[in-house]
């Protein structure tokens, strides 16, 4: 392709609201361009990357034995009624009407478009297992829309279903996509992180998350070098056993007057922090419930939602009015004789004479022990995880990095299938529900999670096989006949010989063009100039930087070589 018949939309400034290097770069490099908030356009040179990375993505899902297809994005109504979210999927589902008043949204996945297909088109086990994918736009209405393709209201997706006579296939299933996301990110050039994660809004009962390690990342991962590794919204550690096996004592009420807080509880007691249990209240559709963990521990919002089994936008921190009206005062609420149900973190569980509130204004109660002076509605994990923390496996201490979610894995089993009466008939001709596994990458955001593991100060620097073009033939000036000449042959050879190239036939400053095409990331550069007559260009790759003269014959063998190797 020739620079002047292109569109090379490169910007010296990004706009104010791009904060990241990936968005940055997108936006002066001409990839994209923004729209709206967290919706953009993709021109030509973004459209092409985007591209490889669904065809590496295509390659090898159709190698695990996927089968492509392609859905609307159009998803009705009833669909979602019958799998039991069109209530609880939350305000990111983008709902709309048509002219006769009937109601659709914009899938923001497609679980139950693909249970509803396989349910209407497979009858038999002989039909079993089969997996189905595609690759679409997706669309949720997010609140804060931010960091470019990161979390974006409209995105690409490759979404991929599973579908199984039992649980013994559907093992298999999962274990296939675990390996062919592997494979597809180690293609990608990722440095990536497994982790085991929490099934949220999709359900299921088992789940991985895979990340690209990066410090824009959104979510944290806490691991082990012993091998263990999960989001923070998942992650566990061994509980400590500080006051097991103290002698349950006597209950005594003391005036805490004004103190509120754990720190000024803990600092008028004389006690540590760990000696208080630390009181959160959320509610659910205005009925309140307690969590009580220890002082020093933070409690992890998504464990109390799985615990209170509601979507995260059903559940809120209560109001004064809802702790008053179930019996409790505001920074001194207490498990006894609470009229709410209690939750108590597994750690707790086990503490002896805690300090907690006396629900009575100015007053706390020492030495109250579960069981003996209050029962648990429910004991379960409710502490963020955080770095130092013992491995649950291992005991030694944790650590943690930030990544970037890049795809996910998911066990449905029949949570759709059960709903939406997806069935099969077994070899007794017994109906049965469909065991399902659900699998999704987030193409763009994984278009931005590369940037961000592959850029310096001038640019991107693409992996060779997502690149836009492979390789760039720079002139300093083209209207000289000697380096137009060798330009020009240099371009026909690599473009016989299936090399994706670009010729700088602009007429502009060399500076100008070696900013643009380092800015874009084109990873192979020839430069012809003043040495043109004698056959001798300057052959540089964009990763190393590293230039060096050398025969025109030997440039274009060494871009052939690397395409045809790394490409």
């Amino acid at each position: 392709m020739k620079a002047s018949k292109m569109m090379i939309a490169t910007l010296k400034e990004a706009p104010q609201e791009a904060q990241i290097s990936s968005h940055i770069l997108l936006i002066r490099a001409g990839m994209i361009r923004k729209l709206v908030a967290g919706v953009y356009n993709y021109l030509p040179l973004g459209l092409r990357v985007l591209h490889k990375i669904e065809n590496i993505i295509r390659e090898e899902m159709d190698e695990s034995g996927a089968q492509e297809i392609l859905s609307s994005a159009i998803q009705p109504k009833e669909l979602w009624e019958e799998s039991g979210r069109w209530a609880k999927y939350g305000p990111e589902l983008m709902r709309f009407k048509d002219r006769h008043q009937r109601e659709f949204c914009l899938g923001p996945t497609h679980e139950e478009i693909f249970t509803d297909l396989v349910k209407n088109e497979i009858k038999s086990y002989k039909a079993l297992p089969i997996n189905l994918y595609q690759i679409q736009t997706k669309y949720r209405d997010e609140l804060r829309p931010r960091f470019g393709l990161i979390r974006g209201r409209e995105f690409i997706m490759k979404d991929a279903y599973s579908f199984d006579v039992d649980e013994k296939g559907l093992d298999v299933s999962y274990k296939n996509m675990y390996q062919t996301y592997s494979n597809i990110f180690t293609r990608l050039h990722i440095n990536y992180q497994v982790v085991e994660a929490d099934t949220g809004a999709i359900g299921g009962s088992e789940s991985h998350q895979f990340m690209a390690l990066s410090d824009i990342g959104e979510s944290n991962i806490i691991y082990c070098d012993c091998g263990y590794a999960a989001d923070e919204e998942k992650a566990t550690t061994l509980d400590d056993t500080y006051k097991n096996d103290e002698e349950e004592l006597e209950l005594e009420e003391v005036e805490t007057i004004d103190k509120k807080t754990i720190e000024e509880v803990a600092n008028y007691l004389n006690v540590s922090k760990k000696d208080i249990a630390k009181a959160v209240v959320y509610s659910v559709s205005n009925k309140p419930s307690l969590f009580l963990i220890r002082g020093d521990r933070e409690v992890n919002f998504i464990k109390v939602c799985n615990a209170l089994n509601a979507a995260e936008h059903e559940v809120y921190l209560s109001t004064r009015e809802e702790i008053e009206k179930y019996g409790s005062v505001e920074g001194f609420i207490g498990p006894i004789n609470s009229k709410m149900d209690v939750y108590v973190d597994s750690e707790l569980a086990k503490m002896k004479n805690m300090i907690v509130g006396a629900n009575k204004t100015n007053m706390h109660i020492k030495n109250v022990n579960i069981n003996r002076d209050f029962k648990a509605y429910k004991i379960v994990d409710l502490k963020d995880v955080s770095e130092n923390m013992p491995c649950p496996i291992c005991k030694k201490p944790l650590k943690k990095e930030r990544g970037i979610e890049i795809g996910q894995i998911f066990k449905l089993k029949t949570k759709y299938s059960s709903a939406m009466s997806c069935t099969y008939l077994n070899e007794k001709g017994v109906e049965v529900p469909m065991v399902m596994g659900c699998y999704g990458i987030g193409v763009s955001r994984t278009m931005s999670a590369i940037i961000e593991q592959n850029h310096d100060e001038n640019g991107i620097i693409w992996p060779l096989n997502v690149a836009p073009y492979h390789a760039v033939i720079i002139p300093v000036n083209y209207k000289d006949e000697n380096q137009k000449k060798l330009a020009d042959e240099i371009y026909e050879t690599l473009k016989a010989n299936k090399v994706e190239v670009i010729l700088d036939d602009r007429d502009a400053k060399p500076g100008f063009k070696f900013k643009d095409f380092d800015l874009i990331g084109i990873p192979l550069i020839i430069v012809v100039g003043k040495r043109a007559s004698e056959g001798i260009v300057e052959y540089k790759t964009r990763k190393e930087n590293v230039k060096e003269e050398i025969d025109y014959n030997v440039a274009i063998t060494r871009v052939i070589d690397k395409v045809n190797k790394e490409a």
